[in-house]
């Protein structure tokens, strides 16, 4: 038998009883607990909770455990970066060693995820919000489905052998992938209309967090790489293909505005972009 396997009871059926996500933007008015299971992940922002007496910070990527009887209570930090929460909340489970209705891990009540857990609570946060909202034939069952993936990642996140805390040995390894794969989108799609907000939604990862990785990996900005891709690509059609106009090669490389296009190419090699071709 796994180790993960030896915390899962026979007959593991939590009951769902409810999602909810969204922007915190005023302090919760109610100091409560519940005598369920209440997970809350932050997707993004920054903010404070009350826990039982004391006072967290938290931020992009930390999930809340509110085993029942757990006390809390959430703050505005700043309101130019509020949190952007999901919760999810489960009974009528009992895990091996634990208490019912309860996930105890050695991180509780605040569990710092890494990079690797991140973007699968994304992906599934993602998946049980689309499945809300569409009320299709057995959403209740879907739902439950996803809770379970999403408990059971965490309990296979804290068991990860020679990570304190089941995730600081993939970090980095996790940082370089995701970029990569950025990396990778954009000399696919340098030509189409690209945001961070697409990229988001592809990376199932927040937008704060792709800039925040890409720059430490890379030592740029997402855009600013994307813009390097493109110019580059346009500076070789004008060398290869002199016969087409300075409109058809910003067209190709995702630019509407000529003149913007032409000012981003000066600016980048010193010369216009009528200079570079080749007689």
């Amino acid at each position: 038998m796994q180790k993960t396997d030896s915390v899962i009871t026979q007959g593991f059926n939590p009951t769902f009883l409810y999602t909810w996500k969204g922007i915190r933007t005023q302090d919760e008015d109610r100091y409560h607990c519940h005598d369920h299971l209440e997970l809350a992940f932050i997707m993004s922002g920054k903010g404070r909770y009350k826990i039982d007496g004391k006072m967290y910070d938290v931020q992009e990527g930390d999930l809340l455990i509110f085993n029942p009887g757990c006390y809390h209570q959430a703050f505005i930090e700043d309101l130019t970066t509020p949190t952007y929460e999901f919760f999810v909340a489960a009974s009528d489970f009992c895990l091996e060693g634990m208490k019912p209705n309860s996930i105890e891990l050695t991180s509780v009540p605040l569990y710092r995820t890494g990079a690797d857990l991140r973007q699968k609570l994304m992906r599934i946060c993602t998946s049980m919000c689309a499945e809300s909202d569409e009320f299709k034939v057995g959403r209740y069952y879907m739902m439950q489905s996803y809770m379970v993936q999403y408990m059971l990642n965490i309990i296979r996140d804290e068991q990860i052998p020679g990570a304190p805390g089941g995730h600081v040995a993939f970090e980095s390894i996790n940082k370089n992938k995701i970029v990569e794969e950025i990396i990778l989108y954009f000399e696919e799609h340098y030509m189409d209309k690209i945001s961070l907000e697409l990229i988001s939604e592809t990376m199932y990862v927040s937008p704060f967090y792709i800039s925040k990785i890409f720059k430490m990996v890379t030592g740029d900005t997402p855009i600013r790489y994307l813009i390097n891709i493109r110019l580059d690509k346009a500076k070789e059609l004008l060398e290869e293909s002199p016969e087409l106009s300075i409109k058809e090669v910003a067209d190709r490389v995702g630019y509407d505005d000529a003149y913007h296009f032409s000012k981003l190419f000066k600016k980048r090699f010193g010369i216009s972009p009528s200079g570079c071709k080749k007689d």
